[in-house]
């Protein structure tokens, strides 16, 4: 697929981090960029910079991926590409002993299933009626339809202490990638996934700084 004014690109999770860098990369080509995110003012920006368009969106809620999606391609057409990078974590551990109190407590159920909601059913989610949208269109010359890839984690295939939440979530993304991409594949569309390891996002922003210095002495080289 050629990356030019021809095409469009939603990002999900597009107003900071990778989504940002990944849309900022991918409007340097051309690319027309629609940008899904919980912060209005940050995607906005972002959108406005890039001359794309922004849709609010909670991947969790169904209605507003659809509006998102609906709204993106009024403004901007139908997209050939899909980034999904909207997720989010939190460390702690399945079930711990206060160190000074000796209390035990575990982590909540509603905490897990907020993260699997997030990070693997929303971008299920998106992917489906993403692909939807991909389907209605004329194959490239290429034959390509259309492209999705998705963000995972290496915790995904080795999860550290206290992020059972979030390595389950990862790994439910790497595992739908290949039965996803055989879907698809006679529509000639693209799935892939990639593992990035520890970076610099806001997502690791806010974790404890103990947490951050362990992740980061994880990393051998640079």
């Amino acid at each position: 697929m050629k990356l030019d004014s021809n095409i469009t690109a939603i990002i999900t999770g597009g107003a900071s981090g990778l989504g940002a860098a990944t849309a900022r990369a991918l409007a340097a080509q051309g690319v027309k960029i629609g940008i899904f995110d919980l912060n209005k003012e940050q995607g906005e920006s972002i959108a406005k910079e890039l001359g794309g368009a922004f849709a609010e969106v909670n991947v969790t809620d169904e209605a507003q991926v659809d509006a998102g999606f609906a709204h993106i391609r009024q403004a901007l057409g139908q997209e050939r590409i899909l980034i999904n990078c909207a997720g989010t974590g939190n460390a702690a551990k399945t079930a711990s002993r206060h160190k000074e109190t000796g209390a035990i407590s575990h982590f909540p159920l509603e905490a897990f299933n907020l993260i699997i909601q997030i990070n693997l059913v929303g971008t299920f989610r998106c992917i489906a009626k993403s692909a939807a949208g991909m389907m209605t269109l004329d194959p490239l010359g290429c034959g390509d339809r259309g492209a999705i890839v998705n963000t995972a984690s290496v915790a995904g295939e080795d999860g550290q202490i206290g992020q059972a939440s979030y390595a389950a979530s990862k790994a439910g993304v790497i595992g739908m990638t290949l039965p996803i991409a055989r879907d698809l594949s006679r529509e000639g569309i693209r799935v892939n996934t990639i593992l990035p390891g520890i970076f610099d996002t806001p997502l690791l922003a806010g974790a404890p700084e103990n947490v951050r210095q362990a992740l980061g002495a994880q990393v051998p080289y640079p």
